[in-house]
């Protein structure tokens, strides 16, 4: 290790540095449980909730979470296996390819991503306590706008939103560690709230018979599968920045077997069970009140007790912010650290992301669930798509799974290509990306429908599938050419 720090300080911290040997203690049930804990969030339930108010049926909306589960499994546990081999994290896996400054390129877009799902969790948590609030002080419903409609944003929501900001942002400042007793209720309540809902729909709507017998609103295969595969895109984007940065969790692996095993068991398993609960619910709303409430937190306020919606909003809050912390900040705080070392600690790193969670406008995101898969599941996966490939074929087919660990920390080292920059991984990452930004543009309404041939804006619809395969194969031809 010592000789890894001598070599070049700018690409080495404690932070950053491989995991010895001798330190690697997570087993099998470790990872299961890590995947159980964060499968089971808000997001999760509004992910199959959001394909029942698509039109799916319930089999239809389970079929589509569990396949988009076990496809992004793959390149986990592909992904995964250099962290459990060398002990090293996501951005210094990724030099790698991209080389030991151009790694900042995907270490950013993952932060990026990670910044929009802190912004959408923390709306979630301030909109939890916004239902409570309004209970006991009504005249927070009726508070004059202050925001631009375009801001599709309501003055109440807004403070509750803000309000839970700062508290983010003050255990930001207190550090990691206060997280952990929260993390712990996290795993209590939520599994219990999980069950309390499931029960409420199962006995509000007459049993599961009546729910399970709600129809598909496709009438027709062809437009069952128009939504089916951007959803299922949408299924495999939500773990996808996960599926790049796993080497952040498999660097603490006791064997290889212990990370493959443990995700295998905890990831497919648990995000379909979760799911399943927010299916039987959602499609109960439409049984018991006569349309579909996707989000669990609007529904929890149409509960009549004053102190039951209380008890379930701090409690979603508080979940919320456990889940916020460990999922959405850590990552993305470590990766702008890694941009600059010397200039940005965890604690600013955690501020920057806290910023750009807002200005990412996260409440109109989740506003609806075409916005939610479409526009942000659908369109980040375009991005990380073409990492993810990029980082396998590396790994698997130029490198032969054998990597210089030195030279990842050395400034002059074989990873350091051109400048620090390895031109072919960013060629092919940009290549990658290009097929799906027609598709994005039509889907955000920049530009008609009837700009670009159907079938270019139709390739947006696996947008993830192909910015990996297509980035993945230009670089391994570009690499081949290079040797």
């Amino acid at each position: 290790m010592n000789a890894i720090e001598k070599s070049n300080s700018s690409l080495y911290s404690e932070d950053l540095a491989p995991v010895p040997l001798n330190e690697r203690s997570w087993n099998t049930w470790n990872y299961a449980a890590l995947w159980i804990s964060m499968s089971l969030c808000i997001p999760t339930y509004m992910l199959s909730s959001s394909l029942i108010e698509g039109g799916m049926n319930w089999w239809q909306a389970i079929l589509t979470i569990f396949l988009g589960n076990t496809i992004v499994l793959i390149p986990m546990l592909l992904n995964g296996h250099a962290g459990a081999k060398y002990g090293i994290p996501f951005p210094v896996f990724a030099r790698a390819s991209f080389g030991t400054k151009g790694a900042n390129i995907p270490a950013l877009l993952r932060a990026i991503v990670a910044c929009g799902w802190f912004g959408i969790q923390t709306w979630i948590g301030g909109f939890a306590m916004f239902q409570m609030f309004r209970l006991w002080i009504p005249a927070l419903d009726t508070l004059p706008q202050v925001f631009p409609d375009s801001f599709g944003l309501e003055t109440g929501p807004a403070i509750c939103f803000f309000l839970f900001w700062l508290l983010n942002m003050y255990v930001v400042y207190l550090g990691v560690d206060s997280i952990r007793k929260l993390l712990v209720f996290k795993a209590i309540f939520l599994p219990v709230a999980a069950l309390a809902l499931l029960l409420w729909a199962i006995s509000e709507a007459n049993g599961l018979g009546p729910i399970l017998e709600t129809p598909s609103k496709f009438t027709n295969t062809t437009d069952f599968f128009h939504f089916f595969f951007p959803a299922l895109t949408g299924m495999v984007g939500f773990w996808a920045t996960l599926s790049l940065n796993i080497p952040d969790f498999t660097r603490y692996a006791k064997s290889q077997k212990a990370q493959i095993k443990g995700q295998i068991i905890g990831l497919p398993p648990s995000m379909t069970l979760f799911a399943f609960v927010g299916v039987v619910v959602t499609s109960a709303t439409t049984i018991v009140f006569g349309t579909t409430i996707w989000d669990p937190v609007v529904l929890a306020g149409k509960f009549d007790s004053k102190l039951l919606v209380s008890v379930a909003m701090i409690a979603v809050a508080i979940s919320t912010l456990a889940t916020n912390i460990a999922a959405n900040i850590v990552s993305p705080a470590n990766d702008f650290a890694n941009f600059a070392p010397s200039k940005i600690d965890f604690r600013k790193g955690g501020y920057i992301t806290g910023i750009i969670g807002i200005l990412i406008f996260p409440w109109k995101l989740i506003a609806d669930p075409s916005g939610y898969i479409f526009t942000w599941l659908v369109g980040y996966s375009s991005l990380l798509g073409p990492v993810g490939g990029i980082m396998i074929v590396d790994y698997y087919f130029i490198r032969k799974q054998q990597l210089e660990l030195a030279d990842l920390y050395h400034e002059h080292g074989i990873y350091r290509f051109s400048n620090g920059f390895n031109k072919n991984a960013i060629a092919a990452l940009l290549l990658g990306i290009l097929p799906n930004v027609p598709g994005f543009l039509t889907t955000i309404k920049v530009v008609g429908d009837d700009v670009f041939p159907a079938w270019v804006s139709g390739l947006y619809h696996y947008a993830w599938f192909v910015g990996f395969t297509i980035s993945g194969l230009i670089y391994w031809i570009l690499m081949k050419k290079k040797t």
